[in-house]
């Protein structure tokens, strides 16, 4: 046996006993170039080594509901990015934020442990600094977001300015309530958003992301509530989740690619979205999207694909299936001429293309005449449409219908109603 053998050993006992009695060092000491270990010891041993713990009310946050706690968590948010191993914990207080951003690339993996509430502010020009993001999580690595508390947008002041609501105001944005942007290896779960001033949560530009058991509630009346927007992001998993707002449940647009929703609760709300792309001429491109095992009820659309004249690129490789719908307005649509604008769209000869979308294992209940609409473009056809054992009825009893411009669906097993 080599005799430097049981001197490691020795060093690797000795160390992980010094952990155990003196956490708040323990890291600090493995990650000394000095002491001598293999690598697999030195890496269990900081996996196991004890978190160092950040509290936000050590660094004056109040959690009184009344005094803005900025400053407080931009202290804790920069020691804990600087750390090892760093958690970040808001009690189970009521904490009240202006607009803030926590910034990357963080030292090491960090979690943001929200047990309490966090609500945003009522004084709108807090925001007249970037009326676009209330709390945004920016170029973070390695970020866990957990614990059963709250993000609170405080939107109704900002849905009574809405120029959706009252049409004399001039149109302006409104914040996003929580932005994860240029994040990788994400992980959110286990949290409540609520009320957002606009979109409730965006993942924009990030990688590898997992999103799991949240909550995300607002009136079916509130302006431009999305629920979960993405945007630019690759590689995420959205689950076991329950979202009902004033728009899309999920939105899915311009540069996302394999995107996973599995075990959604929609409604009330606008359905699950792919889209608008396309807007302006611009060129967009979606692919490889899967919503699977999702129940839809009372929205206005089920799950939709939507697209401007004018645009393109491709929504393409795309699955709809094990999905039940209850009272849905539109409950399958395609609508490559999507137009919401006051005036009317003039008809345009270039479209983002759709192709290859699979529609299976579908069931439930219209709220309209018209359960299946595909509105494709006569210059870009719709490609690869096939629909699988389809049982869409009106609410109510008797026959839904399907209208279908410029495409050609193949049928699988049984199909009702399909395209005449």
């Amino acid at each position: 046996m080599d005799s430097k053998t049981p001197v490691v050993h020795i060093h690797a006992l000795i160390i992980s006993v010094f952990c155990l009695f003196f956490s708040s060092s323990c890291r600090h000491l493995l990650e000394d170039p000095r002491i001598h270990l293999p690598f697999r010891a030195r890496r269990s041993l900081l996996l196991s080594a004890p978190a160092t713990t950040f509290d936000v009310n050590d660094f004056g946050a109040r959690g009184d509901g009344s005094h803005d706690d900025v400053q407080a968590f931009q202290k804790a948010w920069e020691e804990a990015c600087s750390a090892t191993g760093a958690v970040l914990v808001v009690p189970e207080k009521n904490y009240l934020l202006g607009p803030i951003t926590f910034s990357g690339p963080c030292r090491d993996n960090i979690t943001f442990q929200i047990n309490g509430i966090i609500k945003a502010s009522g004084d709108r020009s807090a925001f007249d600094g970037d009326r676009r993001h209330w709390i945004m999580f920016d170029g973070v690595q390695n970020l866990v977001v957990q614990g059963g508390g709250t993000f609170d947008g405080n939107g109704l002041i900002w849905w009574q300015n809405s120029c959706k609501i009252n049409k004399a105001l001039p149109c302006k944005d409104a914040p996003t309530a929580l932005t994860f942007y240029n994040c990788e290896n994400l992980i959110t779960r286990n949290l409540k958003i609520q009320n957002a001033q606009q979109i409730h949560v965006s993942f924009d530009k990030c990688s590898d992301v997992q999103a799991a058991d949240l909550q995300v509630i607002a009136p079916g009346s509130s302006p431009n509530t999305d629920g979960i927007h993405v945007t630019g992001t690759q590689n995420i998993q959205i689950s076991s989740s329950i979202i009902g707002t004033g728009d899309d449940c999920i939105s899915i647009v311009d540069g996302s690619q394999n995107v996973q929703a599995m075990d959604i609760t929609c409604g009330p709300g606008h359905g699950i979205s792919i889209g608008s792309l396309g807007s302006g001429n611009s060129e967009a491109h979606v692919s490889g999207v899967t919503v699977n095992r999702a129940n839809f009820s009372g929205t206005t659309n089920g799950v939709r694909i939507k697209t401007w004249q004018g645009g393109s690129g491709s929504a393409s490789n795309i699955k709809f299936q094990n999905i039940e719908m209850h009272d849905v307005s539109n409950p399958i649509i395609i609508d490559q001429n999507y137009c919401d604008q006051d005036e009317p769209c003039e008809q345009q000869r270039s479209a983002v293309e759709v192709r290859n979308v699979m529609y299976q294992n579908i069931k439930g209940t219209s709220a309209s005449d018209v359960a299946i609409e595909f509105n494709c473009s006569q210059s870009v056809p719709c490609k690869g449409i096939v629909l699988q054992n389809i049982d869409m009825q009106k609410t109510g009893g008797g026959s839904a219908t399907a209208s279908c411009n410029n495409i050609d669906p193949e049928y699988i097993g049984t199909v009702s109603p399909h395209c005449s």
